[in-house]
C-alpha cells in the first residue's frame, strides 16, 4: 500500500493535515538579501512556502545582488503575482502558520498600519493580522521619522511583530553572511522554526 505524501497523511482524528505554510513578503527595501536568504534556509524545513515579490523589490534585486528573479523564485514552493488579489493569500480561510516581511519597506508598513492594501503583499499580511496569526516585519530604514515609530507602534498593537535587521556581535560573526544568517535565524525562532544556522547565547 502506497505511503500517503506528509501533507496528505491523516492525523489520529482521522481529519486530513494542513501542511505549514508560511508567506514570504520581499519589498523593495535595501536588504533584499535577508528575504533570500530566509528562503534559502527554509528550504530543507518541513514548511510549505509562498513567495509575493513586489516590483520594487525585483528592482533591489538587480541592484544588491547576482541573483536573477527566477532563480529567487525557484527556491519557493509557490510564487504569486503581486497584483494577483484573487490569489489564495488574500483569504482568511487559507491557512498560514503567518507570514514575515523581509525586507519591509516604510511605504509597506504605512499601508498595513494604515489598513489599506494596494497589493498582494500587504492584502496577504493585513489578512495574517486579522487571522491573529503571526506577522513578523524586518523593517529597514534608518534614521527614523515620527511617523515611521507612529506606524511601528501601531503595528505592535495589532499583535505585529517588528523585528528590524539588527546585527549581533555577541557571537563574533567573521563575514557578512555570519550576520546575515543570525538574523535570519532569529527570524525562524519567532515561528518555533530551527535551521540548524543560529549560534545561541550560552549554548
Amino acid at each position: 500500500m502506497a505511503k500517503p505524501s506528509p501533507s496528505r497523511r491523516q492525523s489520529d482524528a482521522g481529519t486530513e493535515k494542513i501542511p505549514q505554510r508560511l508567506i514570504v513578503g520581499i519589498t523593495g527595501a535595501s536588504g533584499v538579501i535577508y528575504g533570500v536568504r530566509l528562503l534559502q534556509a527554509l528550504k530543507p524545513l518541513p514548511v510549505q512556502t509562498h513567495l509575493v515579490m513586489t516590483r520594487t523589490a525585483e528592482v533591489t534585486l538587480a541592484h544588491e545582488t547576482d541573483l536573477k528573479v527566477k532563480a529567487v523564485q525557484a527556491l519557493a514552493d509557490h510564487v504569486h503575482a503581486i497584483g494577483d488579489m484573487a490569489a489564495p493569500l488574500s483569504s482568511g480561510s487559507f491557512r498560514t502558520i503567518g507570514m514575515v516581511i523581509a525586507p519591509c519597506s516604510m511605504r509597506s508598513l504605512g499601508e498595513l498600519a494604515s489598513g489599506v492594501t494596494s497589493s498582494l503583499l500587504t492584502r496577504a499580511a493585513d489578512v495574517v493580522l486579522k487571522e491573529r496569526r503571526r506577522l513578523v516585519l524586518l523593517v529597514r530604514e534608518t534614521p527614523l521619522h515620527n511617523v515611521h515609530l507612529r506606524n511601528m507602534l501601531t503595528l505592535s498593537e495589532m499583535g505585529a511583530i517588528v523585528a528590524p535587521a539588527m546585527p549581533a556581535f555577541y557571537s563574533r560573526p567573521q563575514t557578512l553572511d555570519q550576520v546575515i544568517d543570525h538574523t535570519v535565524a532569529r527570524t525562524l525562532d519567532l515561528f518555533g522554526l530551527d535551521g540548524g544556522r543560529l549560534k545561541r547565547w550560552g549554548e
